[in-house]
């Protein structure tokens, strides 16, 4: 594994899916964590398994859409562990509709979730990396934030951003040696991918097997997608910054 011994490694939308497999991972790969989201339960399970594999690791209730929020649960990190080194903004949201059946406050709920808080944490976070010499985000679009999908109007103008804040944020940062790449996952096996089948009113079977129409035959796994996350924060991708890395078993090969 690439080392991260010595790092700290901020991860929100942590308590399941990607965000929860990731902080494993990084915990496994030496780093210390801070493990975010609204998701209390959820957030102190994931943190007692690092505990548990040897890992050190801080867990904290953060609303990720609050400003508030966000900078306590920086400053926190900041008094447990001195720094941070890497961001892991992954919180996210999906509400499966078209712009007729969007309301205004879903769309603007989407938004935070999805695009606001990669904002606010960024700002936060920025200037520890600075001090400590440099560091390395990675935001989570979708494969949607690169191509359009049916019924996910919010969802996909949110990924979209997320790339273009990606590629905006490295030309701002590199000179501070902070790297900014995003992952474009396909379907995973999370349960955010099982709500949508529930929020479009079909069998999570079917859903589950149409999702897996795609090269490989199948949907991904979390770790398969922390595994990337994982290369983008260490120093195997020491030269890679404003990356878009499409991790979706070919589904957008053609």
């Amino acid at each position: 594994m690439y080392s991260l011994h010595g790092k700290t490694a901020m991860v929100t939308g942590a308590a399941s899916g990607i965000g929860r497999a990731t902080a494993l991972i990084l915990s496994e790969a030496g780093a210390n964590i801070a493990v975010l989201d609204i998701d209390d339960q959820g957030v102190r399970a994931v943190a007692n398994d690092i505990v548990k594999q040897g890992g050190q690791v801080k867990f904290l209730h953060c609303d990720v859409t609050s400003a508030t929020d966000c900078q306590r649960a920086v400053t926190r990190t900041i008094q447990e562990f001195g720094d941070i080194h890497i961001l892991f903004n992954n919180a996210g949201i999906i509400r499966r509709a078209s712009v007729l059946d969007t309301s205004e406050e879903e769309w603007d709920l989407v938004m935070a979730v999805n695009v606001k808080s990669i904002f606010l944490l960024s700002k936060l976070v920025i200037p520890f990396m600075e001090k400590a010499g440099g560091g390395a985000i990675v935001n989570t679009s979708s494969g949607w934030g690169m191509v359009g999908g049916k019924k996910a109007v919010s969802y996909c103008a949110s990924k979209a951003a997320v790339v273009n804040m990606t590629r905006a944020m490295a030309l701002d940062h590199g000179a501070q040696n902070i790297r900014v790449n995003c992952i474009c996952p396909g379907d995973t096996d999370t349960p955010m991918l099982k709500n949508e089948a529930l929020q479009l009113g079909q069998a999570e079977g079917d859903f589950l097997e149409e999702a897996a129409h795609r090269p490989l035959g199948r949907i991904g796994t979390p770790e398969e997608i922390a595994q990337a996350v994982h290369y983008l924060v260490s120093e195997a991708s020491s030269f890679v910054t404003g990356a878009v890395l499409v991790v979706d078993g070919g589904g957008l090969a053609g």
